[in-house]
């Protein structure tokens, strides 16, 4: 079972070749044979997850099911989720069990979604390796040794080893796309306010985004369907009409512009990479796309404006775990100050603490418009330069990373070092644009991910784009052979 997409899992649970109390607990048992070498979970609530598929079950014979009733899912452990633990992969709501679920979680319990667990991250989604989280790093299922990506790590890694069928992550500046990339799995991060961010742990406000982690780009269109959409409750959700995703994923690829950023092939990149990724774009060539060669004069400033911005935005929402009202609180304070001092300074991991402080910084009198305002100014110069782009091409293509998954513990010493593996994703969620990584080949024997990118609400010819490679390439079939 565990080898089987969603469109394949969904078919199979229609024709009652199994139930979905057979196929949550297949999973679950493979959780639990396997999840100890990979740390990608950090909650898993049988009890839950079995009630759930038995009413899905419920669902398929009263003919009241949709395309993903009684599929399991694994969901990050971002998404606030009634009467379970929502951690966020830190120490400071280690206790905090959500009383609400979140609008994504809201939409897949409507449709008869089975909840396996909640998956392992960067402490509030905070890192590019899931080494902050205060659970402990999750491993790559491809080799132990390396990171997964962050940081939605936890999700990638457990859809990578089959223990699930898909999952969902957030995407700040590559938290879906850099994982799914060195994991070999398809991962999609959709455009700004496409979907609700009600009920999702805030990191940076304006830059954070729900998304997939699926094995093909038709599951992540089964999962988008289901997933998008306008939500009076977030002021940030758009009211745009959601297109039929998977009816869209046939079309041919004739006559198709491929902008290639030139920025994105130049010195950093991995040999390796770089062949993989080429290999991808002459395939597409066969299908029928045209490519051009285009310019992102603004990319090589979207690492050090991102790096204004999000802890910027960090420093303000993260304000809110004071140690009063929920989460931790440390031991007898002695009065409030050492109360918000000692609650604080115990609670947050290393990375947290270093971007509230760089945010705090930045937002301060005398520095608000030197930092805060340029680098938003820098913003608008990368958002203009993908819309000049956009008028010559239909989609942009290129590395998703500048390098495979990395030792664990190769790059904790070194931040800077860390943040340039988001160097070709960041500047997507700096204009609010819809990317997408897919699996294109390997390289040192470690997957390597296509990234993708459309024009804003343009999911479906993304979807359509990454499908039609499916459909002449296997590299989104691989497992690693641990998993198999």
């Amino acid at each position: 079972m565990h080898s089987k997409t969603l469109a394949e899992l969904a078919a199979a649970l229609k024709n009652g070749e199994f139930s979905s109390e057979e196929l949550t607990k297949s999973f679950l048992q493979r959780i639990q044979q396997h999840d100890g070498d990979i740390n990608s979970y950090i909650t898993v609530d049988e009890e839950h997850a079995l009630a759930q598929a038995r009413a899905a079950d419920e669902m398929i014979a009263a003919g009241k099911a949709g395309p993903l009733t009684g599929i399991p899912l694994a969901q990050k452990d971002i998404f606030c989720t009634n009467g379970i633990k929502t951690s966020c992969g830190s120490k400071m709501l280690d206790n905090f069990i959500a009383p609400y679920d979140a609008t994504v979680i809201e939409k897949f319990n409507q449709a008869g979604v089975v909840m396996l667990g909640k998956t392992n991250m960067d402490e509030f989604a905070m890192g590019s390796s899931n080494e902050t989280s205060y659970y402990g790093g999750v491993k790559n299922p491809w080799n132990v040794d390396t990171v997964p990506g962050g940081s939605s790590g936890g999700s990638a890694a457990a859809v990578a080893a089959r223990l699930a069928p898909a999952a969902t992550g957030t995407d700040t500046g590559g938290s879906i796309r850099q994982p799914a990339a060195l994991c070999g799995v398809t991962g999609l991060k959709p455009s700004y306010g496409r979907v609700s961010r009600y009920g999702m742990i805030a990191f940076a406000s304006s830059l954070d985004q729900a998304g997939t982690f699926t094995r093909s780009a038709e599951d992540a269109a089964m999962m988008l369907q289901v997933m998008a959409g306008f939500d009076e409750k977030d002021s940030t959700s758009i009211d745009h009409p959601v297109d039929d995703y998977v009816a869209g994923l046939k079309q041919d690829l004739k006559g198709l512009k491929i902008g290639l950023p030139k920025e994105y092939f130049g010195e950093g990149l991995q040999p390796g990479v770089a062949d993989a990724v080429n290999q991808a774009i002459a395939e597409y060539k066969k299908l029928g796309a045209e490519v051009v060669e285009i310019s992102l004069p603004n990319s090589h400033l979207s690492v050090p404006a991102y790096y204004v911005i999000a802890p910027a935005e960090c420093s303000s929402n993260l304000s809110r775990f004071d140690g009063v009202r929920f989460g931790y609180r440390c031991d007898e304070p002695k009065d409030l100050e050492d109360l918000y001092k000692r609650s604080r300074g115990e609670g947050f991991g290393d990375e947290v603490k270093r971007r509230i402080m760089i945010g705090t910084y930045a937002l301060s009198a005398g520095y608000y418009d030197a930092y805060y305002l340029k680098a938003q100014k820098i913003r608008r110069l990368i958002s203009d330069d993908f819309k000049q782009a956009f008028e010559k091409v239909d989609v942009i293509m290129g590395p998703t990373t500048p390098e495979v998954a990395f030792k664990a513990g190769e790059k904790s010493g070194d931040p800077v070092s860390m943040y340039l593996s988001d160097i070709y994703t960041i500047a997507t969620n700096l204009a609010g644009l819809p990317g997408m990584s897919v699996p294109c080949g390997f390289a040192d024997n470690m997957p390597v991910g296509l990234q993708i990118i459309g024009n804003y609400f343009d999911e479906a010819r993304l979807l359509n784009v990454a499908h039609q490679y499916q459909q002449v390439t296997d590299w989104h079939q691989q497992v690693p052979a641990a998993y198999k």
